[in-house]
């Protein structure tokens, strides 16, 4: 091996520690993408100089703290590339998280939607970060349980959030048929949801928070009659 080249492993266990999401198959994507141009030795193994390490630990991290799309990270690139400095991003929350860990954040009660940072993927990056295979993201969108942003081809952080758990799910052997299930009874909480507080709304000097104060106590009694239903 070359001198300060490294192999996907090396680079792998190079970078697992800081972002424990990181795949070889994640590498690969971001390499198809053009994002990243290892070297290949005349074996056609790639090769990875220290360059190509800091340039994917830069992707890896304005994608695990600021979820910036690929088009965007690939502009940042080109300047980097030209000499230039990338714009300047905001300070990313305190606690780094996994793209699991961020969707499965939104299992939590629910706050305003002005309180959480809004994300926009292509359905490529949300297969990528969901780890779902194509077959099952387009089960989920042939049932309509994860949808574009509404007058968009991209998708939000709820789609990230039902791909999530959908693919956590398939595991216990529940598919989008059963989701489809857990779709209609929200719908049907939603519809309770707007009738409660529609006599309200007029008073109310903040709509939104309103309802996803009222849609926090739903969720609250749902899950503890779910638990309290459940064999012990």
């Amino acid at each position: 091996m070359a001198y300060g080249l490294r192999s996907i492993g090396q680079v792998m266990a190079l970078l697992k520690p800081e972002f424990s999401d990181v795949s070889i198959s994640k590498i690969r994507f971001l390499e198809s993408e053009g994002l990243i141009s290892p070297e290949r030795a005349p074996s056609g193994y790639r090769r990875y100089a220290e360059s190509d390490i800091e340039r994917l630990r830069y992707i890896l991290t304005v994608q695990r703290d600021h979820y910036l799309p690929l088009k965007v990270i690939r502009d940042h690139l080109d300047l980097i590339d030209k000499g230039m400095e990338p714009p300047r991003l905001e300070a990313p929350a305190p606690v780094r998280a996994t793209a699991d860990e961020v969707a499965l954040r939104q299992v939590a009660p629910p706050q305003s939607r002005a309180t959480k940072r809004a994300i926009r993927i292509t359905r490529r990056e949300l297969l990528e970060l969901s780890g779902l295979s194509e077959g099952s993201l387009s089960e989920l969108e042939r049932h309509a349980l994860v949808v574009p942003r509404r007058g968009t081809v991209y998708y939000g952080r709820d789609a990230l959030t039902i791909a999530v758990v959908a693919r956590k799910l398939a595991a216990y052997g529940m598919d989008a048929r059963h989701l489809r299930v857990v779709k209609v009874a929200a719908e049907r909480e939603v519809g309770l949801i707007e009738q409660a507080i529609a006599p309200h709304l007029r008073r109310s000097a903040s709509p939104g928070q309103l309802a996803a104060d009222v849609m926090q106590l739903v969720m609250h009694a749902h899950a503890a009659i779910m638990r309290s239903t459940m064999p012990q």
